[in-house]
């Protein structure tokens, strides 16, 4: 899953490929967001990212989406 992450007075976002569910990244936003604590992602290659709480302008989920396989074009 795709998941793209704004800073306050920052003009790039950070974008990460990460293999954890919707839900369990929506709810450590959530926690961040309400207690003020880092944002810490790990995505698919095993880095961690940590982001202060206080300082996200906005988190977007991409879809889940499977990989085709093939050459075919639809």
């Amino acid at each position: 899953m795709e998941i793209k992450i704004g800073i306050q007075n920052v003009a790039r976002e950070i974008i990460l490929e990460s293999e954890q569910e919707a839900d369990e990244v929506a709810a450590a936003v959530s926690e961040a967001l309400a207690k003020g604590t880092e944002l810490r992602l790990k995505d698919e290659k095993g880095r961690i990212i940590i982001v202060p709480g206080n300082s996200l302008g906005y988190v977007e989920l991409g879809g889940e989406k499977a990989r085709s396989v093939g050459f075919g074009a639809l």
